[in-house]
């Protein structure tokens, strides 16, 4: 027996087939890394892809939320200062305060 499709089949089912996916994907979620007495907290924090991390500096000196591989860098944050990313790639993600590079942490994400 032969299954016919015609455009119309094929483009709907293109259509479809992603919006039936969306309505099963999570949302992202959003994650609060918070800086003080120089340290991250927590220092290591599992999200997934998509992900919002926000970082908060309750800390009397600047600090930075900076990726060793570059791939994020919250820029300087000041005593209550905010700065969020968003985790774009599966995998360990080691940071570090750019001014105080003894401030280590890492996101992973999957």
């Amino acid at each position: 027996m032969m299954i016919e499709m015609n455009r119309r089949t094929i483009l709907g089912g293109l259509v479809v087939a992603p919006l039936a996916l969306m309505g099963t994907r999570a949302h992202a979620a959003t994650h609060t890394i918070t800086i003080e007495g120089f340290a991250f907290s927590p220092e290591t924090l599992d999200v997934a892809v998509g992900d919002t991390v926000v970082f908060s500096n309750v800390d009397n000196a600047p600090h930075t939320g900076t990726a060793e591989d570059g791939s994020f860098d919250t820029g300087r944050l000041n005593n209550g200062d905010t700065g969020e990313i968003t985790i774009q790639l599966v995998g360990a993600h080691p940071y570090k305060c750019a001014f105080h590079p003894a401030m280590q942490g890492v996101i992973n994400a999957s």
